[in-house]
C-alpha cells in the first residue's frame, strides 16, 4: 500500500524533470518527463520501510532515509534531488507536496509549541546545538575573511563569496548611518565579522553578544588579530540580560538571529531592543522571513538543525515590533541572495567532503548537506526569503529620503 501512494504522491509532484526509484524489491517507477533546465535523478530505495517513512513525513523521512544510507542518490546528488521537487512545486505558484499524513502533521505542531519557550537555558542550549559543534567545519564552509554565516548580497553575479559577504557588511553599514565614536550592540555578532567591519571601517565601538562559547572564544582571537580590540568587545550574554544591565546603544545590529528567537519571545526581544536603543538611534534587523503568512518549522530543521528556531512571516515581526513603538523606517526583501550564498557554501563542503567526513562522520556529512540543498532551494523555489528591517524611535533620526543609501562609506 506505501509503494501505491508513494506512486501517487511522487506523480502529482514530478511533472518535468526525471525522477527514477528502485524499490528494495527490484521494482523500478518513473516519474516526469525530462525538460530543460530541470534535473535528472535516480534513487535506490535499501528496504521497504524508506516509501513509508516518507509518507509520513516527506522531509523528515527522506532525510532520515538519506543520512542512515537506506536512501540512496545514484545519479545526480542531494541538491539536484530537492531542486527537482521544489522547483515542480514553486511556491510562487503555489505548489507544495502534502503527503497523506494529517495525524504525523498535527503532532508536529504540538511539539512545535512546546519548543518554542525559548527561555535563557533552553536558547544557549539550542545554540550549542547548531554553533557549538566546532569552528573548523565552519572554517571549511563560510568565507574565510569575514565569518559570515548569513546570507551575502550579491550586486553583481560574478562576485566570490568573500567579496558578496563584504558587500553585505556594507550595505548594512549604510543603513546604520554611522557616526564615529558611537556605541553599537551587535546581538547574535558570531563569530565578530559584523564588528570588527564596523569597528575598522566607522570607528565605532562596538558590543557583540552571543551564546555560542565556541564563537565567543573564536570571536576574541578575530578582534585581536584585526586590531581592533580597543573598540570591539565579545561577551557570552543574552540579550534578556544586556536589556537588564541598563545600557543604551547609539544603533544596534542584528543579523541572523531573530530566526532562533522563538515566536513566544517576539515581544520580549522587541522590547529589550526598544529599551537598549537610543532616543535618536536606528536598528538594523536582518533576518530569514517567510513570503506568506505564519506556519510551523518542519520536523527536520527541529531535530537535526535548528532546535527551538521558527522563522518569522513578516507579518509577525512588525506586530511584535509595533507593540513598543519602533518605527519600521525601511523594508528590504532580499528575494534570491540567500540561495546564491548557500549554494556556495554546498559547493565549499563538496570540495572539503573529506575533512569533514574526518571532523565528524559520513552521517553528519550526508545530513548537512540534506540540510543545505534545502536551504538553498527553498530560497529558491519555496517559500522563504530575506528582510532587512530598518527600524528608529524618532521619525526625525534619519534623512527622509533614501538617497544616503547610494552615497557615503561602506
Amino acid at each position: 500500500m506505501s509503494k501505491l501512494l508513494f506512486d501517487r504522491l511522487m506523480s502529482r509532484a514530478v511533472k518535468q524533470g526525471r525522477l527514477g526509484v528502485v524499490f528494495a524489491d527490484g521494482r523500478v517507477s518513473t516519474f516526469g518527463a525530462s525538460a530543460p533546465d530541470f534535473p535528472e535523478i535516480v534513487l535506490r530505495f535499501t528496504d521497504d520501510r524508506v516509501p513509508r517513512d516518507i509518507l509520513l513525513d516527506i522531509r523528515l523521512g527522506a532525510a532520515e532515509a538519506f543520512i542512515d544510507g537506506r536512501l540512496l542518490i545514484e545519479d545526480g546528488d542531494v541538491m539536484g534531488l530537492v531542486s527537482l521537487l521544489r522547483a515542480n512545486n514553486a511556491w510562487d505558484r503555489g505548489g507544495d507536496i502534502h503527503p497523506p499524513a494529517a495525524l504525523k502533521n498535527l503532532f508536529n505542531r504540538a511539539i512545535f509549541a512546546a519548543e518554542q519557550i525559548n527561555n535563557r537555558v533552553g536558547s544557549k542550549r539550542n545554540v550549542a546545538h547548531h554553533y557549538d559543534i566546532g569552528n573548523d567545519l565552519y572554517a571549511l564552509m563560510l568565507d574565510a575573511e569575514h565569518w559570515q554565516y548569513s546570507c551575502a548580497y550579491w550586486p553583481q553575479d560574478d562576485m566570490t563569496l568573500g567579496e558578496a559577504q563584504r558587500a553585505k557588511l556594507a550595505h548594512i553599514a549604510k543603513k546604520l548611518v554611522l557616526s564615529p565614536g558611537q556605541a553599537v550592540l551587535d546581538i547574535g555578532c558570531g563569530w565578530g565579522g559584523m564588528a570588527i567591519h564596523l569597528a575598522r571601517e566607522h570607528h565605532v565601538n562596538v558590543t557583540g553578544i552571543t551564546l555560542s562559547e565556541e564563537q565567543a572564544t573564536l570571536a576574541r582571537e578575530r578582534v585581536r588579530a584585526a586590531g581592533v580590540a580597543d573598540k570591539v568587545t565579545i561577551l557570552l550574554e543574552d540579550y534578556r540580560d544586556t536589556a537588564a544591565s541598563g545600557r543604551r546603544f547609539d544603533r544596534i545590529v542584528s543579523v541572523g538571529m531573530f530566526e532562533h528567537v522563538g515566536r513566544a519571545q517576539f515581544d520580549t526581544f522587541f522590547q529589550a531592543c526598544a529599551t537598549m536603543l537610543a532616543d535618536d538611534g536606528v536598528m538594523l534587523l536582518h533576518t530569514i522571513g517567510r513570503l506568506g503568512g505564519p506556519g510551523t518549522t518542519d520536523a527536520f530543521t527541529r531535530k537535526y538543525v535548528f532546535p527551538g528556531g521558527y522563522i518569522p512571516a513578516l507579518s509577525e515581526t512588525l506586530a511584535a515590533s509595533e507593540k513598543v513603538r519602533l518605527i519600521a523606517a525601511d523594508i528590504e526583501t532580499l528575494r534570491l541572495h540567500y540561495a546564491k550564498t548557500i549554494h556556495a557554501w554546498y559547493d565549499n563542503c563538496l570540495a572539503h567532503r573529506e575533512a569533514i567526513i574526518a571532523l565528524h562522520d559520513e552521517r553528519f556529512f550526508r545530513m548537512w548537506t540534506f540540510y543545505l540543498a534545502g536551504a538553498a532551494t527553498v530560497f529558491e523555489n519555496g517559500g522563504m526569503g530575506n528582510y532587512q528591517v530598518q527600524y528608529v524611535r524618532n521619525r526625525h533620526a534619519l534623512p527622509i529620503t533614501r538617497d544616503y543609501l547610494l552615497t557615503g562609506a561602506a
